[in-house]
């Protein structure tokens, strides 16, 4: 066990290096579809007065996407001031849990937050998104932790797993009951039987419900005439040394950064509903 740690340790920090070498290879100009009049919306990050001192063309508006209200005013503010939005990163979001620490104390404030919150300001921007034959972009924070399938998804619940793993059929109605039977069941005192996973639980089922979601927008949003659409994926920016993580992660916050910086800005090729880590596919 302890040699197949090392590997994969080995394994992503070789990755890692060769991410750091791909960030500084330029992007040719036939390749660059940004300009500087680009307007890209970041939520969830405190981070605004640090880069327009340095040197930054950065704005910062408040913005609690738990509040239609809010919502609308942010709605409003980019409408008067810059018109348009091309790239919308959903970066906002909470965790309670800390370490190996499980509760699901906070469950209705992490879906409410990761989920709704993550849905609704989608929702509210896309009338503002810019037309082009490029394709607006949306990306949206996510984790391994909500996979369905894989080394990192510890859900159990295989009717819930069966729902959200077909595509095809799936609906932003399936993902919304989903969220509402956990937390249904964390209300009764049952969740522990009822097959979520058992760790970082209420975070992980609100990043589920938002790689759900992301599949539902893409195929939405993929029926749209050429010249009109609008591109959404998501990406695990990994264990990240941040305040959610306590400072205990393994990642930079630019390594964390850089998959979310990459696909907001790809070249013009459709890639939509993916979901991806440390610049490649993985699946959900």
């Amino acid at each position: 066990m302890v040699g197949s740690k090392e590997k994969l340790k080995e394994k992503q920090d070789k990755r890692l290096q060769e991410i750091s070498l791909l960030r500084t290879i330029p992007y040719s100009d036939h390749q660059r579809w940004w300009t500087s009049e680009t307007v890209a919306v970041v939520t969830g990050v405190e981070a605004a007065k640090v880069l327009q001192e340095g040197g930054f063309n950065v704005d910062f508006h408040r913005l609690d996407i738990l509040d239609s209200s809010s919502i609308q005013e942010f709605c409003k503010w980019i409408k008067e001031k810059y018109g348009f939005v091309d790239v919308l990163i959903n970066n906002a979001g909470v965790n309670y849990n800390v370490g190996t620490n499980n509760s699901v104390e906070f469950s209705h404030m992490v879906i409410s937050t990761n989920y709704y919150g993550t849905k609704n300001i989608i929702k509210a921007m896309i009338p503002l998104m810019r037309l082009a034959s490029q394709g607006a972009r949306i990306v949206n924070v996510t984790s391994r932790l909500g996979r369905l399938k894989g080394r990192h998804s510890k859900l159990e619940n295989e009717a819930v797993r069966a729902k959200l793993i077909d595509v095809d059929s799936l609906t932003e109605e399936t993902v919304d009951k989903t969220a509402s039977e956990f937390l249904k069941q964390v209300e009764e005192g049952t969740w522990e039987s009822g097959g979520w996973p058992h760790s970082f639980t209420d975070y992980s089922v609100s990043k589920m419900a938002v790689n759900a979601y992301t599949r539902v927008l893409a195929k939405e949003l993929s029926e749209r005439p050429e010249g009109e659409k609008i591109n959404v994926n998501c990406f695990c920016p990994g264990w990240v040394k941040t305040a959610m993580t306590g400072y205990a992660g393994n990642i930079s916050a630019e390594d964390g950064a850089d998959t979310g910086v990459w696909l907001a800005l790809l070249p013009d090729q459709a890639i939509t509903g993916k979901f991806f880590a440390e610049r490649r596919e993985i699946n959900f």
